[in-house]
């Protein structure tokens, strides 16, 4: 097969179909508004046949190289002492990798094949039957045989084609900060986690033994909070955690002086299809479970393989492929849509 495609998004859906597609013959570009590579965020958990995805891509030995190998997640009360343990696959699945780390593998694979833009995004697309024309922000226009909307929970490419965040985003109640610090608390490929009604934190260590991740979740009520500029978003995790004692106090001081700092909510994306013409989307900016399922990146993975597969099996007949991929994906991810839903709401309780 022979044919221009385009691919917005740099990340672990993105890189993974710009692979496969490439194996096929496709002529792939991957455009991406950040600078560079994405490296925030904290780790990614392989389960299932993602790992047999990753297998067949030649990546299964360098992602176990980097695996965290972490221990159960202690769990501990208000001054943090030990109340018990959760086994790390809850949240880890069978593999768990940096997020630096899969990024970094994922690119190092299809770089001398892929042809990549960064700090550009789309500003329009229009589609027609015989291809896609694209404009930019930075480089001159384009047309494409394929589109392809790989670009996380808020799509540049979602908003243009299918509509405006606000009919897909659920939003599920709770939303995060997340940093490096010291690891003043010594924390050696272990984990903490402290929870309490409407509020959780989570402190852990891997692979730098200096640097410890931080994660403090509060609850929240829409998703509109990630739009807000950073000292908003500061100040109302600091209103939550009012009153807290262990570590939180300190936290928060580090928190203001993070060069890291992000945040972000825990949000589903609902659609009744992931399709049109020939856009299609993959990954969270279809089909986003939630954070708190761990399978954000499984299900990158599969359904980048799964659509790839499809327009191998079609002869890159878009209107055959896209159905048929997502008939076979969505039973899965309403299976995992429905395990975020209830994991979200046990967080306010």
């Amino acid at each position: 097969m022979s044919g221009e495609v385009l691919i917005s998004g740099a990340g672990v859906a993105g890189m993974s179909l710009a692979y496969w597609l490439h194996r096929q013959g496709y002529a792939v570009t991957v455009v991406e508004s950040a600078a560079a590579l994405r490296g925030a965020g904290h780790a990614a958990g392989f389960r299932g046949a993602a790992i047999g995805v990753l297998d067949g891509m030649g990546l299964l030995s360098q992602m176990r190289d980097h695996a965290t190998e972490m221990g159960a997640i202690a769990l501990i009360d208000a001054d943090g002492k030990p109340a018990g343990e959760l086994p790390v696959r809850t949240v880890a699945g069978d593999l768990e990798v940096l997020k630096a780390d899969v990024t970094r593998i994922l690119h190092s694979s299809t770089a001398d094949d892929v042809s990549y833009v960064f700090d550009d995004s789309i500003t329009a697309i229009y589609h027609d039957e015989d291809g896609v024309g694209v404009a930019f922000a930075r480089a001159a226009g384009r047309r494409f045989d394929l589109v392809i909307g790989a670009d996380g929970v808020y799509s540049n490419v979602r908003r243009h084609v299918f509509g405006p965040h606000r009919d897909f985003v659920r939003h599920l109640g709770m939303s995060g900060v997340g940093f490096t610090t010291a690891n003043r608390l010594g924390l050696d490929r272990e984990s903490l986690l402290y929870r309490a009604p409407g509020r959780c934190v989570h402190l852990f260590s891997a692979g730098n033994p200096n640097r410890m991740t931080v994660s403090l979740w509060v609850a929240t009520h829409s998703p509109d909070v990630d739009r807000l500029d950073r000292d908003t978003q500061e100040r109302l995790v600091r209103e939550r955690f009012a009153g807290v004692g262990w570590e939180v106090p300190r936290l928060l001081k580090e928190m203001r002086l993070a060069p890291d700092f992000s945040f972000s909510s825990a949000c589903q994306i609902i659609m009744d299809r992931w399709s049109c013409g020939r856009v299609v989307l993959v990954g969270d900016a279809a089909y986003c479970a939630a954070p708190t399922t761990g399978m954000g990146a499984s299900q990158a993975l599969i359904g980048a393989h799964l659509l790839a597969a499809r327009l191998m099996e079609t002869a890159g007949d878009h209107t055959a492929a896209f159905p048929a991929y997502e008939r076979e994906l969505r039973p899965y991810i309403a299976e995992n849509q429905a395990k975020g839903a209830e994991a979200a709401k046990a967080f306010a309780t």
